[in-house]
C-alpha cells in the first residue's frame, strides 16, 4: 500500500488538533486550540471557511450535515455543515470537554469531559441524555460501537472501560495506561477506535503498540508492533473497510497496517517529527488525513483499501513466487524463480555496493523508489513480508484472499539490524519545555525564571532564593526568549532567529557597579543559540552552527571553539564549565552522547575530553548540573543520579534511583538541585506528569543517596554502602581544597571520623565471621590509629596470627608517613626520632590561650604516602596559629583527667586514637626509649606547672616543641644518654622516685596497672567497636 505523503499546511497555532472528513469526502474538516474550526475543500485550499467555536477546541465530529466540537468553554457545540451556522449546545460540563465521537448512525453523540464523566446525547434531542461515571481522571478518547450497544472510554486514570449504554454500566475495565493528572499531561491522548461494519475489534493504543480486544468476550486477541516504533501510539483510525489500521505517534510516524495479517504496509514520517493528534480516513479509503501538536495539516494520498479496483486476489494453492514478479511485461511469471521456490534466493545483493547494485537475479532493474533513499521514500520495514506471515493468509477451504495491490511489488532486503535513535533535542536543565504557555525557565539553587505567555502578557520573572543577592524583578519578553539561566552575578536569556532577526543573547548583569547593567549579542545569521550557562565572571551560548562562544560578565567576546557533534545541554559552576553533546547515533533506543568537563581557572584545561555519558538503556538526559559543592553530576530519564568520582578517573557513579521513590507509574521526580553535604536530592514530586505546574508554587522534597550495591539489605551490605558512599561524596573537600576554596573542616572531620567507625564496625563483623583475609583488606583502608586498635581487637579476640599481620600493616603504613618528612625536613639525629618530631612538629602548635583547642585543618587528616607535608608546615609559627595534627574522635567517650607521667602504660590505656599515639606505640613501646623520652621524663613537671590544664597529647607537643629549641649538641647528648647502659638507667629512675612520695606513688600504680593490662585493654577495646557514640 505504497503512498504519497504530500507537504503540510499551516491550519492553526501550537496545540491539540483534530480533523476528520465529511461524509462525501470533499471537505476536512480540522479544529485547534486557537478556537477556530477550518473547512478545507482540498488540502491546496488556500482560503479555507473559518468557524470560531470559543476560546479553544479540543476535537470535532462531522455526520449527517451536523458539526459537533468540544469547546474551552465547557460545551458541545453543534454547527450546520458547511455553512457553519450555529445549532445549538449538546450539552454541557462542569470543566472543558475533551474528546466528541458519533456513532454509527450519526444520532448519538457522546463526549468525554475532564470532570470524569462521559455523556452520551441524542442529536435530535440534547435532552435525551445518559451520564456514565465511573473514571477517576479526566477523560481522555471516547468511541461507539458500530452496533450501537457498547462505548469504550480512556481516562487519565490509566483505564480503559467498555460501558454498555442503555444500562449505563461498566462491562470491563483495562488498567492499560499510565495515571496522569490532566490530559495535557498524559503520555498519550489513546485515541481508541472500534472496527466499523463487522465490529469485532476495538483498537487501543498502549504505549508503543497496539492492542486489539474481541468484543463479548473482551479478550485480547492481537497486538500490532513495529520495531522502528519507539514512541508511544497517540492515536489510531480504522479504514471504512475495517481491514486497515492506520497509527500516528508522539514522534510523528504514521504506519498502516493490514490486521488480518498482521503486517505493516506502509509507513511514513512526519516531515518534521512532531507529534501526530489527529487522524482520519477519507470514506473511499484512499487517503488518510493527519494534524500534529503544531497546528498543521498533511495528507497521505494513494492508498488503496481492499474494496478498490487496485487489489489482486491470490488463490492459496497459487505458488507464492508470483507476488516477485515485477509484472510490467509479458514474461513469464516463473521466470528467474530459484529451483528451491524461495523468493529469498531471487535477490542479488553486494555488500558494499550501492542501491543502485541491488538487482534481482532476472537482471531486470528495480525501480529506484522502491529504495530508502530519501525521507519520503518507504521504510525497508514496511514492506517486511516473510513467508510465514504470508502463510497466514490461507484458510482451509481454500478460498481466494485478498491482499493489497502493493504487496505484488518486489520485494527487497530487509535490514534487520538495530534501528537507529533519533537525536535527543537541546534542552536547558532545570527547565519544563518551551510549548508550555506558563512554564519554567530555569529552576536552580539561586532562584526561580518563570516565563509567561498567552493572551494577556509574554513576560519574564526572575525570584531569588535569597532576596539579599537582588530583589524580584519582572521584564517583558519582547524578543520571544525560551533559553534562561541565573547565577549570584546575571540573568542570562536568548531568544531564538525568525526571518526578519537574528537569533539574541542578553543578558542582565545586576551585581555590576556601574550604571549600564544591560547589554546583548546578535548571532550571525543562520546561527541559532540551543543552550546558555553562567558561571563565575563569564557566559557561555552552544550554537547550531556547533560552536561554544564565551563571553565575559560584562561583554567582551572571548574564546570559541567548535564542538565535536549537537549540543544537548550545558551546566556552569564557578570555573567548571560542563558540555553534552551528540558523539553519534545511537541504536536501539539508545543515545550517544558525549561529554566535556572545562576549567577556566588560571590553569586552563579540559578535565574529560569527549568522552562517552553512561546514561540508562533507553533513556535519555533530563538533567545535568553541579551539586552546591561543585562536583558534575547528570540524570537520565530511568531516574538514576550519577556523580562524577574524581578519585577513581573521572568516572560517573550512580547514587540515586527517584524510581524508587515514586509510588505510581507515572509519578515522576523533577530535579532542582543536588547536596552532598548534607546527602540530599532536592526534586519537586510530579504525580502524574513528569513537569510541575507554575502554579502554585510546587513544593521541594528531599531525597537521600543510595549507593546500588549489593545486598543492602544485609549488616554488611549497609555499611559497605554507607563507607563508598561517605568516601565518594567527600572527593569535593579535596578539589575544593586545590582550587583555592575555603572548605567545611569540621564536616570533614565528621566524614572521616564516619568512615573510621564503618571500618572499625566491619572489622569486628569480620573477625565474628572468622574471615581474617577480610580483615586485613579493611585495614588497609583505615588510618594507623584505628588499624592500632584493630590489632588490640585481635589481640582480645586470641586471633595472634590476624594480629602480627596487623603490626606488620602498621609498621608500613608508619614508615611511609616518615619517608616523605624526613626528605622534607632532615634532622640530625636518628631516623627514629626523625620520624617522631616531624610528626609531632609539623602538625603542632599552640594559640595565645593556653590549653585552648586548635582548630582542625580536615585536608591534612588521613594522607596517603605521596603527600608531601608541606600543608602541615605551611602554617605560620610568628602568627601563632599552626594547625593541630587531625585527630581522629574517640569512637567510645572517656573522662577528661590530666595525666601526670607520659609512661607507656597509660599510653596503651588511652582511648584517644591520635596520630600521635599511633607513632608513640610504634618508637616508644616496640623500640628502647629516645633522648626525647628521656628529656621529657625529666621535664614533665615544668610543663605541667607552665600548663596546668594541658591533656597527655597536648604536653607530649609542647614538650616536643621546646626539645626542638635546644641546640643540635644538646640534643645529640640527651640521644647518647638514652643509649647508655641499662644501670645507668635504672639509676636515673630510682633518683626520679626518690624526689617524691607522688613520683613514687605514681610508679606504683603503675606496676599494679601492667598486672591488669590485659583485662583493662581488652573491656576498653570492646567498649570502643561496639559503642555507637
Amino acid at each position: 500500500m505504497p503512498c504519497e505523503r504530500k507537504p503540510m499546511r499551516y491550519g492553526h497555532s501550537e496545540g491539540q488538533t483534530d480533523v476528520c472528513f465529511d461524509d462525501t469526502g470533499n471537505f476536512i474538516v480540522t479544529c485547534g486550540s486557537d478556537g477556530d474550526v477550518r473547512i478545507w475543500e482540498s488540502l491546496d485550499d488556500d482560503d479555507p471557511k473559518s468557524i470560531s467555536v470559543g476560546e479553544k477546541a479540543y476535537s470535532c465530529a462531522l455526520k449527517n450535515g451536523k458539526l459537533v466540537t468540544a469547546a474551552a468553554n465547557n460545551t458541545v457545540q453543534m454547527h450546520t455543515f458547511p455553512e457553519g451556522e450555529p445549532d445549538g449546545i449538546l450539552t454541557r460540563f462542569t470543566t472543558n470537554a475533551t474528546h466528541v465521537a458519533y456513532n454509527s448512525s450519526g444520532s448519538r453523540v457522546a463526549a468525554g469531559s475532564s470532570d470524569f464523566m462521559v455523556k452520551v446525547v441524542e442529536v435530535s434531542d440534547s435532552s435525551q441524555q445518559k451520564t456514565l461515571r465511573g473514571h477517576n481522571a479526566p477523560v481522555l478518547s471516547v468511541t461507539f460501537d458500530p452496533k450501537d450497544e457498547f462505548l469504550a472510554s480512556a481516562s487519565c486514570d490509566g483505564s480503559v472501560v467498555v460501558w454498555k449504554i442503555e444500562e449505563q454500566t461498566q462491562v470491563i475495565s483495562w488498567p492499560l495506561l499510565q495515571k496522569s493528572n490532566d490530559v495535557t499531561n498524559s503520555k498519550s491522548l489513546c485515541r481508541l477506535a472500534w472496527q466499523p461494519r463487522v465490529a469485532k475489534l476495538l483498537a487501543v493504543p498502549v504505549e508503543t503498540t497496539v492492542q486489539l480486544y474481541q468484543r463479548d468476550s473482551w479478550a485480547l486477541v492481537s497486538t500490532l508492533s513495529d520495531d522502528l516504533g519507539t514512541q508511544p501510539i497517540n492515536v489510531v483510525a480504522w479504514s471504512p473497510c475495517g481491514k486497515f489500521l492506520a497509527t500516528g505517534s508522539i514522534g510523528g510516524l504514521l504506519t498502516v497496517w493490514d490486521v488480518e495479517g498482521k503486517l505493516c504496509v506502509d509507513r511514513q514520517k512526519h516531515e518534521k517529527g512532531y507529534t501526530v493528534c489527529g487522524l482520519a480516513w477519507h470514506p473511499s479509503g484512499t487517503q488518510i488525513a493527519y494534524t500534529d501538536t503544531e497546528g498543521c495539516l498533511g495528507l497521505l494520498d494513494g492508498l488503496s483499501s481492499s474494496s478498490s479496483s487496485s487489489t489482486m486476489a491470490i488463490k492459496s494453492t497459487k505458488s507464492y513466487d508470483d507476488l516477485f514478479d515485477d509484472n510490467d511485461d509479458d514474461r513469464p511469471m516463473d521466470e528467474g524463480v530459484s529451483e528451491s521456490g524461495s523468493p529469498a534466493k531471487n535477490l542479488v545483493a553486494l555488500d558494499d555496493e550501492d542501491d543502485d547494485d541491488l538487482v534481482p537475479a532476472t537482471g531486470r532493474a528495480r525501480n529506484r523508489s522502491a529504495f530508502l533513499d530519501d525521507e519520503n521514500s518507504l521504510d525497508p520495514g514496511s514492506l517486511k513480508l516473510g513467508l510465514d506471515k504470508l502463510g497466514n493468509y490461507e484458510d482451509d477451504a481454500g478460498s481466494a484472499i485478498v491482499l493489497p495491490a502493493a504487496s505484488a511489488a518486489p520485494l527487497h532486503p530487509v535490514y534487520e539490524g538495530p534501528m537507529p535513535t533519533p537525536h535527543q533535542k537541546a534542552f536547558q536543565p532545570g527547565s519544563t519545555p518551551a510549548h508550555l504557555m506558563h512554564r519554567f525557565m530555569m529552576w536552580n539553587s539561586v532562584g526561580i525564571v518563570r516565563g509567561y505567555n498567552d493572551e494577556r502578557d509574554n513576560a519574564v520573572d526572575v525570584e531569588f532564593h535569597d532576596t539579599a543577592i537582588h530583589h524580584a524583578m519582572h521584564l517583558t519578553n519582547s524578543l520571544g526568549h525560551t533559553l534562561a539561566d541565573l547565577s549570584h552575578e546575571a540573568v542570562l536569556l536568548a531568544c531564538p532567529s525568525t526571518d526578519e532577526l537574528a537569533s539574541k543573547l542578553q543578558c542582565l548583569h545586576f551585581s555590576s557597579w556601574d550604571t549600564n547593567k544591560e547589554w546583548m549579542v546578535d548571532l550571525p545569521k543562520g546561527e541559532d543559540v540551543r543552550a546558555v550557562c553562567l558561571g563565575q565572571g563569564w557566559a557561555a551560548a552552544a550554537t547550531s552552527a556547533l560552536m561554544l562562544r564565551l563571553f565575559s560578565i560584562g561583554g567582551v567576546q572571548r574564546e570559541l571553539f567548535s564542538l565535536p557533534g549537537p549540543v544537548v545541554c550545558m551546566a556552569g559552576y564557578g570555573e567548571q564549565l560542563l558540555i553534552v553533546y551528540h558523539r553519534g547515533t545511537g541504536f536501539d533506543g539508545d543515545q550517544a552522547l558525549g561529554v566535556q568537563l572545562l576549567l577556566f581557572g588560571r590553569n586552563r584545561q579540559q578535565v574529560i575530553q569527549g568522552e562517552p555519558l553512561p546514561i540508562s538503556r533507553r533513556s535519555h538526559l533530563s538533567w545535568l548540573g553541579f551539586t552546591a559543592e561543585g562536583t558534575p553530576c547528570f540524570i537520565d530519564s530511568e531516574g538514576v543520579v550519577r556523580l562524577l568520582n574524581r578519585s577513581l578517573g573521572n568516572t560517573w557513579t550512580p547514587v540515586c534511583n527517584t524510581r524508587d521513590h515514586c509510588k505510581g507509574k507515572s509519578d515522576h521526580y523533577w530535579v532542582v538541585g543536588v547536596h552532598e553535604n548534607p546527602q540530599q536530592l532536592r526534586c519537586i514530586p510530579c504525580k502524574g506528569s513528569r513537569y510541575p505546574p507554575t502554579l502554585p508554587r510546587p513544593a521541594v522534597a528531599v531525597l537521600p543517596f543510595k549507593l546500588p550495591l549489593c545486598q543492602t539489605t544485609t549488616e554488611k551490605g549497609q555499611m559497605e554502602e554507607q563507607y563508598w558512599r561517605s568516601v565518594l561524596l567527600q572527593n569535593h573537600f579535596g578539589f575544593l581544597s586545590s582550587s583555592g576554596y575555603e572548605i567545611d573542616e569540621e564536616a570533614q572531620s565528621r566524614a572521616q571520623k564516619e568512615q573510621q567507625e564503618l571500618l572499625m564496625k566491619m572489622f569486628a563483623l569480620s573477625c565474628k565471621l572468622e574471615r581474617e583475609f577480610r580483615c586485613v583488606e579493611l585495614a588497609e583502608l583505615m588510618t594507623q590509629n584505628v588499624v592500632t586498635l584493630a590489632i588490640r581487637y585481635a589481640s582480645r579476640s586470641r586471633r595472634m596470627a590476624l594480629a602480627q599481620r596487623l603490626s606488620e600493616l602498621a609498621l608500613e603504613k608508619a614508615n611511609q608517613l616518615q619517608g616523605p618528612e624526613e626528605e622534607e625536613e632532615p634532622l640530625q639525629y636518628t631516623r627514629r626520632n626523625t620520624g617522631f618530631c616531624s610528626q609531632v612538629s609539623g602538625g603542632t602548635g599552640r594559640s595565645s590561650a593556653g590549653g585552648q583547642p586548635r582548630a582542625t585543618n580536615v585536608l591534612d587528616s588521613m594522607t596517603s604516602s605521596s603527600r608531601k607535608p608541606t600543608v602541615l608546615l605551611g602554617s605560620s609559627v610568628s602568627a601563632g596559629k599552626l594547625s593541630k595534627t587531625p585527630v581522629l574522635k574517640p569512637l567510645a567517650p572517656r573522662p577528661k583527667s590530666k595525666v601526670p607521667h607520659p609512661d607507656r602504660k597509660q599510653i596503651l590505656m588511652s582511648h584517644e586514637p591520635s596520630a600521635l599515639w599511633v607513632k608513640y606505640h610504634v618508637f616508644v613501646c616496640v623500640r628502647p626509649k629516645t633522648g626525647f623520652q628521656l628529656w621529657l621524663e625529666e621535664n614533665r613537671k615544668s610543663i605541667l606547672a607552665d600548663n596546668p590544664d594541658l591533656e597527655e597529647t597536648d604536653v607530649i607537643k609542647e614538650a616536643m616543641g621546646r626539645f626542638r629549641n635546644l641546640s643540635a649538641g644538646d640534643r645529640l647528648s640527651w640521644t647518647e644518654r638514652a643509649k647508655g647502659d641499662e644501670g645507668d638507667l635504672k639509676k636515673r629512675k630510682r633518683a626520679e622516685e626518690s624526689q617524691g612520695d607522688d613520683n613514687g606513688q605514681n610508679h606504683s600504680d603503675e606496676n599494679s596497672a601492667k598486672k591488669k593490662k590485659p583485662l583493662d585493654t581488652s573491656a576498653k577495646l570492646s567498649a570502643f567497636a561496639f559503642s555507637k557514640n
